[in-house]
């Protein structure tokens, strides 16, 4: 099951040209910056752009083609945008209501309880809206998005008006969506964590266009585009749950290329976790070292060696088929003779977890 879309929408100085094909399960991010064409691109398959020769089809549900159209009210779908849209004359439960009401009994798929549940507001039911702080009102308007029992939600950048501390407080809730519904989500982001994060697809736009589409890890490692060189350039890695050190209050993390070593989380054993290793926090040599502080040694196999300006170059490797990114200096991948094919050793000075 897939999501495809065609658009060609043309504005005074704008065009918006994209065709693709996403999958219909997930989180798929629209990333890009501002004035690429995210927002308009969600407002299309929300149908709220016009677009004579459109198309969209969301799994076997045809949405939009040449002679057909369901206007925005009649497609199952749920929609939150950048600044929570609640009605302030109702208190948050008959915001919800109003938004479960709407959807017959029998095509209920998302309960107003598990919503409650899955956005964690039951204790916010009774308060009127202007009693609530930014982060709040965020998660009841994903809430009552969630009570239209949607076939797919979109979400037009939900936190880009919150602080860090609010920020930090709704990115679980966003993180459970993901983790206990099936429906997918079209999330638009220029924020490069909130997209490693949540996303497992990854729609690159500029200038109204895709310029690259597929799994997230292997979008932000890919040496041919923009991500990879950042100075925040990071692979990710999705591990599970082994063990646990009580002696030391560390918990081990397996994944294809080996195990990570993470200060003590309190997951159960084969809880599937997300890791982010920064380029610059990884380090190479040809032998894999022992007398060393660093826990966090893989070996890899080098795939390519990309210049960074005059002094440094990027590293792309395989360890045990997934990508990882090294940022050093040209002398040392000089000295350690770096090249495809070359074995070595990554060392990950730090790892972070995402989830």
């Amino acid at each position: 099951m897939s999501i495809q879309a065609r658009f060609t929408i043309h504005r005074q100085e704008f065009v918006l040209d994209v065709d693709m094909e996403i999958p219909a399960r997930g989180v798929t991010a629209l990333f890009g910056p501002s004035g690429c064409g995210k927002t308009t691109l969600l407002r299309a398959i929300a149908g709220m752009e016009h677009c004579s020769n459109g198309f969209l089809q969301v799994g076997d549900m045809l949405w939009q083609d040449g002679t057909h159209f369901v206007p925005p009210h009649q497609r199952p779908m749920g929609y939150v945008f950048q600044e929570a849209s609640l009605f302030p004359h109702l208190n948050v439960r008959r915001n919800l209501e109003y938004g479960i009401k709407r959807v017959p009994e029998s095509e209920r798929q998302v309960s107003m309880d598990q919503a409650i549940d899955l956005l964690g507001i039951a204790p916010l039911l009774n308060r009127k809206t202007h009693q609530l702080s930014g982060g709040e009102r965020q998660r009841v308007a994903i809430a009552r998005a969630l009570a239209v029992s949607p076939k797919i939600l979109l979400m037009d950048e939900p936190l880009s008006a919150l602080d860090l501390a609010r920020k930090q407080e709704i990115m679980p809730y966003l993180e459970s969506l993901h983790d206990e519904l099936e429906i997918p989500l079209l999330y638009v982001s220029h924020v490069p964590d909130e997209v490693a994060r949540l996303a497992d697809h990854l729609v690159l736009l500029e200038e109204g266009r895709i310029t690259a589409s597929g799994p997230i890890g292997e979008m932000l490692t890919r040496l041919d585009l923009p991500l990879a060189h950042d100075s925040d350039a990071a692979a990710l890695f999705q591990a599970k749950v082994a063990g646990h050190d009580d002696q030391f209050d560390l918990t081990y993390l397996d994944f294809p290329g080996g195990r990570f070593t993470v200060t003590r989380k309190d997951f159960p054993l084969g809880h599937s976790v997300r890791l982010r290793v920064t380029a610059r926090d990884v380090s190479l040599t040809l032998e894999r070292q022992t007398n060393t502080s660093i826990q966090n040694i893989f070996a890899a196999t080098v795939e390519e060696v990309i210049p960074e300006g005059k002094a440094q170059v990027t590293v792309r490797m395989l360890c045990g088929g997934v990508p990882m990114l090294a940022l050093l200096t040209r002398k040392s991948a000089t000295t350690l003779g770096l090249k495809p094919g070359k074995q070595v050793y990554a060392q990950a000075k730090s790892v972070a977890l995402l989830s």
